[in-house]
């Protein structure tokens, strides 16, 4: 993989930040306001892992907060099932080591609905959340009615369930695979290459007392 440039993904980033800012649609064309907060949203993603790349964790974590603030404001006028919203809040907080808000974004995609999803990325929603907010049974209730379709990442669905369970060497393997898929794909969020769900993963692990798997690539911050 060529060396990358995160200065010049920040920068990029920053800047479709603050020009989705100058051209916001107002509250009269809600439709319109909704996807371009989303796009500040990405965008301020992207600028949050570029920094996390260059070790700059303080600005990363004001970054992520952008974007959790404006997945959440988008999604109330978002089409019905738009949960890639709740995710992207609450894997944001995550990113950015604001687990307090992350608690706080798991229990709004929770009380919005989440759990009562049919869509696989709703279940996903709702797995995410109840491995934040510590419910083990119900995270893993989600994460297993996900892991065996064929219409989700099987081994997301299977990192989150063996979190849930605590079982260490179950998660090893899964979380392997998830940077597999990231190491192997060609396209990235906002074309950031940076394997953001295995950091969510891990640092969901930590922080219950699962040792994270030990995992190098250049996909991950040093």
């Amino acid at each position: 993989m060529a060396e990358v440039d995160w200065s010049a993904h920040e920068r990029r980033e920053v800047e479709r930040y603050e020009d989705g800012e100058t051209r916001l649609p107002s509250d009269a064309d809600p439709d319109a306001r909704q996807r371009q907060l989303t796009r500040m949203g990405n965008a301020a993603g992207g600028a949050g892992l570029a920094l996390l790349m260059q070790g700059r964790r303080d600005e990363a974590a004001a970054w992520f907060a952008r974007a959790a603030e404006r997945y959440r404001e988008s999604f109330a006028d978002a089409p019905p099932g738009s949960w890639g919203r709740p995710i992207g809040a609450v894997k944001s907080r995550v990113l950015g080591g604001d687990w307090a808000g992350a608690e706080a974004d798991a229990r709004w995609a929770l009380e919005a609905g989440a759990a009562e999803a049919e869509s696989p990325i709703g279940r996903y929603a709702a797995a995410l959340a109840y491995l934040v907010l510590g419910d083990d049974g119900k995270a893993r209730g989600h994460a297993d009615a996900i892991r065996t379709r064929d219409d989700f990442p099987a081994a997301v669905g299977d990192a989150l369930a063996f979190i849930a369970a605590d079982d260490v060497v179950g998660y090893a393997e899964a979380v392997e695979r998830v940077l597999e898929s990231f190491e192997t794909r060609d396209e990235y969020l906002e074309e950031i290459p940076v394997a953001d769900t295995v950091l969510v993963l891990q640092a969901l692990a930590v922080r219950r007392g699962l040792a994270g798997a030990e995992l190098s690539s250049p996909l991950l911050p040093a």
